[in-house]
């Protein structure tokens, strides 16, 4: 798809199937794309009424009981294939509440065929990945709620996501707008990209009324992130585009709803952030107006590039085509057809990797470098290079410049920038270097005193200087201190030199510090080996074993029999020997183990009675508050009920039990965890040591088959572990998925595994914030 400058928005007309749709007032024409509604004359207004009553819209389509499909296939197709091509696209499915907006865009997730727009565009967008071999495309996925002007990360619940406790903000840059905060999620397959849907689809917010039982309360913008690389053309040019879903929140009046209470509070934000949006539209359309208010709302903020940006547009216009909401319907139509007046320029996005463009760019160097000689050759000069200079080559200027200095050489030859560049540098060095000698010939002639050291800065006639700041050695006729300075007088800051010289060999070592006197040092032969620290217990609990730990042998092994025993037998010699420390290490582990299993049983058993103890309080409350409003409350001057002691200290214990059976669980959570790490790692001890025993079993005697192992044999498991023999056996959930291949069409595959793993992760997650239960041994 090529991008044209100036391409309007596209507006589509999609009406919910309704039995009692009012075929006299809504007109769809034989063109399919102009609407005709009208409203019944208010008589009320007296006989003088100028009142419109008829309205026409020219659009780009009606969707007239049209299914899902023929939504997807005319709307949003050509979209989603622009995208791949490094187009921005943006959907969005705008109306009053119960419309059927969100059907449109995300549909029914308990049926395949029923699935909406995202869904769909999700397929066609790995399905036409599979086929662009030449192209390695990456897709992530984001989901933004707009509730209550406030931003929210509909994927924060999922465990990649990283904890961020800063608040969301709209950023502007080259690049254009975009969310700070909100996490990106990468998806290698249909599936991983369905599973961040549902799992976004979770956390929204929603509410009912009379028009509608799941009313969306908030703005919603799925968006599909697609970076594309080349594979055939090592190329620094990339293309990055993104495919915006925005399901935007119904407009309500709320003499219909009904609502009241949070659902009023919701509806009152909703109706303002789509005032916002529609003033940014109107002052688009404007051509006159210079100024457009995008920062009026986070919603008018967050599709600044999808109206009037470099975005490919199309808007949904759902209406509800009953006689009474005849009105919210014109109001919807007249939105679309001010949409219709907004011109966008999309174009492809392209980026640029900043590892490839400096390759490309030593390649162009190297290019260029090829031009000039061949320049150099056809205009008879000698051989220049444009290379860095070689040792040999700045020996050579070094010579030239210090014949030059000497008045030997008249001019030196120069042929490039470089040999200009390095002898400026060599003139550079060589005045350094004539300073440096001029302050040394200063030295051996005068004193150079620092601040503050007897008579002041500058240059002293004489020879040494006391450390009183006086001079030392007589003075000869001509000025110069000569003579044998005193023993006390030293040079300041003068550097001490000595050679070490060595110490005689004594007979007898020094004693240490903390040896007592006459005690003999440690000789190599008494002192502890690495093994022998081992073995006496210096090894830290909780330890696992590195693979090149060799357990200690503190004597050597006796002759092995031809004929093996038992591995029973065998494996109770080898912990008392050569597996000695590795057992010791999993006794001990296992200790821990059981320690921290105690401990869980009492937690558990404490939270499941501080269970029981808040369940009777508040049973007791529940009685005393109903006995209260049988009985007639009392209210204080400000309004407050007032309750009788018994009560009070019923509800102030309440809150001690609850906070103790916080507490309490917190500490049982964390208690649990540490059990699993003790299990792994003793699991982890017992696997290495059946390993060690087994290769040391297999070195130790002949005629032993290796494709027997300890294990097979149940040596070294836990007690109760069921051996399974070498053919796997099909557990519950391999036969479901073998026979939902078999049976399903593949297609629907990635859409139930998706449905079934969200539907997994919210009951986990309901499970985890029920109290535990925990039955008794």
């Amino acid at each position: 798809m090529s991008a044209t400058r100036g391409k309007r928005v596209r507006c589509f007309v999609r009406t919910r199937p309704t039995p009692y749709f009012a075929k006299e007032l809504i007109k769809f024409h034989d063109d399919k794309k102009t609407v005709t509604a009208r409203i019944p004359k208010d008589d009320r207004r007296g006989v003088v009424n100028n009142q419109q009553l008829e309205w026409q819209f020219k659009m780009d389509g009606i969707l007239h009981n049209s299914s899902q499909d023929q939504v997807f296939d005319g709307v949003a197709s050509d979209m989603v294939t622009s995208t791949l091509d490094g187009y921005n696209g943006t959907l969005m499915c705008y109306g009053q509440t119960g419309a059927g907006k969100t059907f449109s865009i995300t549909g029914a997730t308990e049926g395949f065929y029923q699935r909406g727009i995202i869904p769909r565009a999700i397929a066609q967008t790995f399905r036409e990945v599979d086929e662009r071999v030449e192209q390695a495309i990456t897709v992530r996925i984001s989901y933004l709620e707009i509730y209550n002007e406030s931003m929210f990360d509909l994927l924060s619940t999922l465990p990649e996501s990283a904890a961020d406790a800063s608040p969301m903000a709209i950023v502007e840059d080259e690049n254009g707008v975009s969310v700070k905060g909100l996490s990106l999620h990468v998806a290698h397959n249909e599936e991983e990209a369905l599973n961040l849907l549902f799992e976004g689809e979770t956390n929204r917010a929603i509410a009912q009324h009379s028009l509608n039982k799941n009313s969306s309360r908030s703005h919603c913008i799925f968006t599909i992130h697609v970076e594309s690389r080349s594979r055939t053309q090592s190329k620094a040019a990339y293309t990055v585009s993104k495919l915006n879903f925005v399901d935007l929140a119904g407009s309500e009046r709320l003499k219909k709803t009904g609502s009241s209470g949070n659902v009023q509070r919701e509806a009152m934000y909703i109706n303002k952030s789509l005032t916002f949006l529609e003033q940014a539209i109107i002052a688009l359309a404007d051509k006159n107006r210079d100024h457009v208010p995008y920062r009026q709302s986070k919603l008018t903020h967050a599709l600044k590039d999808s109206i009037g940006g470099n975005c490919n547009t199309i808007l949904i216009a759902n209406i509800w085509g009953e006689a009474n909401q005849i009105e919210e319907t014109i109001s919807t139509l007249r939105f679309a057809s001010r949409m219709m007046c907004i011109s966008n320029e999309p174009s492809i996005n392209t980026r640029y990797d900043p590892v490839l463009m400096v390759k490309q760019l030593e390649h162009e160097i190297r290019h260029l470098k090829q031009e000039l000689a061949m320049h150099d050759t056809l205009s008879n000069r000698a051989k220049v290079s444009y290379d860095p200079l070689s040792e040999s080559q700045l020996v050579e200027l070094q010579r030239q410049v210090h014949l030059y200095l000497n008045d030997n050489l008249d001019e030196i030859e120069i042929v490039n920038i470089r040999q200009v560049k390095e002898v400026f540098a060599m003139f550079k060095g060589a005045v350094k270097n004539m300073e440096g000698a001029m302050e040394a010939k200063l030295r051996e002639k005068y004193t150079l005193l620092e601040k503050g050291e007897g008579v002041g800065v500058g240059l002293q006639e004489g020879g040494g200087v006391d450390g009183k700041g006086g001079q030392v050695g007589e003075l000869d006729g001509q000025g110069f201190g000569v003579g044998v300075a005193p023993p006390s007088s030293k040079m300041a800051n003068a550097p001490i030199i000595a050679a070490k010289k060595p110490k005689a060999k004594k007979g007898k070592e020094r004693a240490s510090p903390t040896q007592p006197k006459g005690a003999a040092s440690p000789t190599p032969s008494t002192r502890e080996t690495p093994q022998e620290e081992i073995s006496h217990g210096k090894l830290t609990t909780g330890e696992t074993l590195s693979a090149n730990v060799t357990p200690a042998t503190p004597h050597a092994p006796a002759p092995r029999p031809t004929t093996p025993p038992p591995r029973t037998e065998a494996f109770e010699e080898f912990k008392k020997e050569k597996g000695s420390e590795i057992y010791r290490i999993l006794s001990e582990n296992k200790e821990i183990l059981v320690n921290k299993k105690t401990l869980c049983k009492k937690l558990a058993q404490s939270v499941n009675e501080t269970k029981q103890e808040i369940d009777k309080t508040r049973l007791i409350i529940e009685r005393k508050r109903n006995e209260r409003l049988e009985q007639g409350e009392f209210v204080d001057e400000e309004g407050e009920t007032i309750i009788d002691e018994d009560e009070y200290e019923l509800l102030m214990k309440l809150k001690d039990l609850k906070a103790g059976y916080r507490r309490d669980y917190d500490e049982l959570r964390a208690v649990k965890q540490e059990v699993q790490y003790c299990q792994r790692l003793v699991e982890q001890c017992r696997q290495r040591l059946i390993q060690e025993f087994d290769a040391w079993y297999s070195e130790s005697f002949f005629a032993v088959d290796d494709t027997i192992t300890s294990t097979m044999e149940g040596i070294g498991i836990r007690a109760g572990t069921v051996i399974r023999s070498r053919a796997p056996l099909e557990d519950e959930q391999e036969k479901f998925e073998r026979l939902q291949q078999e049976l399903l069409d593949p297609d629907a595959a990635p859409f139930y595994n998706a449905k079934v793993r969200t539907e997994w992760r919210q009951t986990t997650n309901a499970a985890q914030r029920q109290p535990a239960s925990f039955r008794k041994p």
